[in-house]
């Protein structure tokens, strides 16, 4: 019971992560459940790619929608990227030792955090984008 517990809170989290960031799974969810629940990295990025397929999403990209803030032809094309590039990841990921992906995702996870702290304070409204 504990452990649905927890694993409801890191999905919740990574949900509201993923709503005002678009992160989540690599980020949020993956470290969280070998923290806290004791999976390996293979299992928590299965479980995690599993969890975030593609009704997840829907209602958060709906608000965007709604709100002009979504680039249909290009959300295909990330859509087609992510399909292609998580079957490769899965494929090398499980093929890998486990000590060489553990290694790499926290040393990236811990990369990826700087620099998105980064690219959030200097970040400025792009073409197409509408602001407030």
């Amino acid at each position: 019971m504990v452990q649905l517990v927890v694993v409801g809170g890191i999905g919740l989290l990574a949900g509201v992560l993923s709503g005002l960031f678009g992160i989540g799974g690599g980020i949020v969810i993956v470290p969280l459940l070998i923290l806290l629940v004791g999976f390996t990295t293979t299992q928590a990025a299965g479980t995690s790619l599993a969890a975030l397929l593609l009704p997840v999403g829907a209602l958060g990209a709906l608000e965007y929608w709604r709100g002009g803030y979504v680039d249909l032809g290009l959300a295909v094309v990330l859509a087609f990227g992510l399909l292609l590039g998580a079957y490769l990841g899965a494929r090398l990921g499980i093929s890998l030792p486990a000590e060489v992906v553990r290694r790499r995702g926290a040393s990236g996870d811990r990369r990826d955090s700087v620099h998105l702290l980064r690219v959030a304070r200097r970040a400025q409204p792009r073409i197409g984008c509408r602001t407030q």
